[in-house]
């Protein structure tokens, strides 16, 4: 069983930065392709954030990142990051990280899940 732990949410202005980390133990990491943020408003569906291929560093974002957000992995393949620029209020969710089994990443592919982190961002 994988295990999946967030930190590094937190409370900030409009146009700060945070960045977050997710580490992963108890699995044999090669049988999982990919790791991924994803983020959860009230009231609004889970919808993906990032993935990054553990195998070649291919990062993935979704359009309303905008270049705002970069994914990485640390050279070990068991701890990845989201560092977030220039936050926005609408990116007020809590953040989790997942990971997905074998194969092509889609966001519908993660199929383990941390317990997430909780980002504010005020105006």
């Amino acid at each position: 069983q994988m295990q999946l732990v967030e930190s590094g949410g937190g409370s900030v202005q409009a146009g700060e930065s945070l960045t977050l980390s997710c580490a992963t133990s108890g699995d044999a990491f090669p049988r999982r392709n990919c790791l991924g943020w994803f983020r959860q408003a009230p009231g609004k569906e889970r919808e993906g954030v990032a993935l990054i291929y553990k195998s070649d560093n291919y990062a993935r974002y979704a359009d309303f990142v905008s270049g705002r957000f970069i994914i990485s992995l640390d050279n070990a393949k068991t701890t990845m990051s989201l560092q977030m620029n220039s936050l926005e209020p609408e990116d007020t969710a809590m953040y989790y990280c997942a990971a997905s089994g074998p194969g092509v990443c889609t966001w519908t592919t993660f199929a383990d899940w941390g317990q997430g982190t909780q980002v504010t961002v005020s105006s």
